[in-house]
C-alpha cells in the first residue's frame, strides 16, 4: 500500500513558518503534481514526504503508518532530481545498479532489474557508455532508470526536466507518464511550469506562500479555481481580470467598469447578492474572447492592442483595458495590429468572479 496523507502539516525553520496546516491525501498509484511559483513551498513539502527533512508539526502517513520519525532509507521511496547525480566514472549499466549492489541483492536480479528498466527506457544500447557521453535526455533516463530498478512503492520527482530544452521536456513528460503507467507505483512530482502540472498529473496540488491553495484534476482547476491566485497560475496564456464595482438596481445586479458593462446571469447575481461584495475582480480566459460585436453577447469591451504573438494557426492579442491588460485568442484569419482598437465580446456564463478583497471565488 503506497497511499500517502498529511494531516495539518507545518514546517519552522527556527522562528520562521513555511508551511502552514498542509492536508492532502495522495491515492495508491495515483500520479500527483505540486506546483507553484519559487518559494511556494512545494520542494519543501516533497523534501517531507522523503524523509529528507524533519515535520515541524503535524503528521504524515504512508498507508496506516505514521512516518514522521522513519528514516529516508527505511520509507520505500526513490527520488529523481534536477541534477541528475550520476557517477562520472562509472558507466550507465553500473550508475543503475549502484544502489542496488550496496543493498547486498544477488547479481543475477541486479542484471535482471537493470536490464529491464533499460529496455523500458529504450537505453538498452547505451550502456556501456559512460554519462559524458550521453545527451541531457539520455542522462535523466538514466537518473529515472535508477530510480526504477529499486522498485519502491512511491517515487518522488523534483523539477526532474528543468535542465532540458522545451523539445526533450515534451518527450520526456510522456517518457515519464508510459514509466508511471509500468510501473504503477504512486508518484509525486514537483514542478514550477504548469504546463507539465495540466498535462502530466491525474490530479495538481497547487501552492502559493507555503499554503496549497487547491487540489484537484486539471478541468477542475482550470474550469472551477477557487480563488484569483489559483486562476491566474493555471492557463496558458494566463487568464486577464477586469475590476468592476457592483451595481444593484431593483431586481437586476450588473458589474460596471469604465469601459465595459456586464449583465450577469440569474445565478451569478444571487451569488454576488449573497457575497455583499462591492467589487468583483472579473477573470476571462482568452479563449472566451470574441472579435468583434456581438449583438446576443452579455458584454463588449474596447481596448488598444500592446501586443501581437503570432503561435502559426493563431495569435494571442494582448490589448490595454482600464489600465490592466487582457488577452484574447484570435484566429490568423482575422489579422490584428499594434496600436490598433479593437472591441471583443463575451458571454457572461463564461465568466469567472473573484471577491476583489480576499481573491475568492463566487460560486
Amino acid at each position: 500500500m503506497a497511499s500517502i496523507s498529511l494531516r495539518n502539516v507545518a514546517k519552522f525553520y527556527g522562528d520562521v513558518q513555511v508551511l502552514f496546516d498542509c492536508n492532502l491525501d495522495i491515492a495508491d498509484h495515483e500520479f500527483v503534481v505540486l506546483v507553484g511559483p519559487s518559494g511556494s513551498g512545494k520542494t519543501t513539502l516533497l523534501r517531507l514526504i522523503s524523509g529528507l527533512e524533519h515535520i515541524s508539526s503535524g503528521d504524515l502517513y504512508f498507508g496506516d503508518r505514521r512516518v514522521n520519525d522513519v528514516d529516508v532509507g527505511d520509507r520505500d521511496i526513490a527520488m529523481v532530481f534536477q541534477n541528475y547525480g550520476l557517477y562520472p566514472h562509472m558507466s550507465v549499466y553500473d550508475n543503475m545498479a549502484f544502489g542496488l549492489k550496496r543493498r547486498k541483492v544477488p547479481k543475477a536480479e541486479i542484471d535482471k532489474r537493470v536490464r529491464g528498466a533499460a529496455e523500458m527506457l529504450n537505453m538498452a544500447a547505451y550502456l556501456e557508455r559512460r554519462p559524458r557521453q550521453l545527451s541531457g535526455g539520455q542522462r535523466q533516463r538514466v537518473a529515472l532508470g535508477r530510480a526504477i530498478v529499486r522498485e519502491p512503492a512511491v517515487f518522488l520527482l523534483d523539477e526532474p526536466l528543468s535542465n532540458l530544452d522545451a523539445h526533450l521536456r515534451v518527450q520526456m513528460r510522456a517518457e515519464i507518464l508510459r514509466v508511471h503507467r509500468a510501473v504503477t507505483a504512486t508518484a509525486v512530482y514537483v514542478t514550477h511550469d504548469q504546463i507539465e502540472a495540466m498535462t502530466m498529473g491525474d490530479r495538481i496540488v497547487v501552492m502559493s506562500e507555503g499554503r496549497i491553495q487547491q487540489v484537484g484534476t486539471p478541468d477542475e482547476l482550470y474550469d472551477s479555481p477557487a480563488n484569483r491566485f489559483v486562476a491566474s497560475f493555471i492557463g496558458t496564456p494566463a487568464m486577464g481580470f477586469l475590476s468592476c464595482r457592483v451595481e444593484r438596481k431593483d431586481d437586476t445586479v450588473n458589474l460596471a467598469s469604465d469601459s465595459v458593462t456586464i449583465r450577469l446571469q440569474p445565478d451569478q447575481a444571487r451569488s454576488v447578492s449573497r457575497s455583499g461584495v462591492e467589487r468583483i475582480s472579473v477573470g476571462i480566459r482568452p479563449e472566451r474572447l470574441s472579435l468583434g460585436e456581438d449583438k446576443a453577447a452579455d458584454w463588449t469591451v474596447r481596448g488598444i492592442v500592446d501586443v501581437v504573438e503570432m503561435l502559426g494557426s493563431e495569435q494571442y492579442v494582448h490589448f490595454g483595458v482600464d489600465g490592466g491588460t487582457l488577452t484574447a485568442r484570435v484566429s490568423r484569419d482575422h489579422p490584428v495590429k499594434v496600436q490598433q482598437t479593437v472591441l471583443f465580446s463575451g458571454a457572461a456564463e463564461h465568466l469567472h468572479l473573484f471577491d476583489e478583497a480576499t481573491g475568492r471565488a463566487l460560486s
